[in-house]
């Protein structure tokens, strides 16, 4: 993910804003909040414009998400895409064990550690294939953005280091 984002903020720097670049990171799946944290890091930028971007970044895509994903992977099934969508939902539901023992809990949760394969992104997928409610799984992966953005944040900008 690194090189990834390395990448990105080398082909975009000078040319359009850091701001911009951060935003437009947090809204790629897999990169996500993460991969925006780790950006800014790269462009020098500070604490709180940077967890503000980030977080607002991640989530625009999220409602989308959860209103059409189901529409669109029916689509994509009858394309030569349907192995890759199966393989997708496959994965959501494989680490899904925790949203479905806590529910909306367990999708904070699995939203708010930042580790590989989780995320807003993936949260959103397996909340809707659990068929959670639109209305409980939004607030809980807004919190566990939110909550990892400030993981993320904290550790990439040295604080914690700071304060141990």
């Amino acid at each position: 993910m690194d090189g990834l984002v390395e990448l990105i903020v080398e082909t975009f720097s000078g040319k359009v804003s850091k701001e911009l670049i951060v935003f437009v990171v947090s809204m790629i799946p897999i990169l996500e909040l993460r991969g925006s944290i780790l950006a800014a890091g790269f462009l020098k930028m500070e604490f709180l414009s940077t967890f503000i971007i980030a977080v607002i970044g991640n989530m625009i895509p999220i409602p989308f998400i959860l209103i059409f994903i189901d529409k669109i992977f029916g689509w994509l099934k009858n394309t030569p895409m349907k192995n890759m969508v199966e393989k997708l939902e496959n994965k959501a539901l494989s680490k899904s064990d925790q949203i479905r023992k806590y529910g909306k809990f367990g999708l904070f949760l699995f939203v708010a550690i930042p580790l590989p394969g989780t995320g807003a992104w993936t949260g959103a997928l397996a909340a809707t294939l659990l068929r959670m409610r639109k209305r409980d799984s939004l607030p809980a992966i807004f919190f566990g953005v939110i909550t990892a953005g400030l993981v993320m944040s904290l550790l990439a900008f040295g604080i914690i280091k700071n304060i141990v």
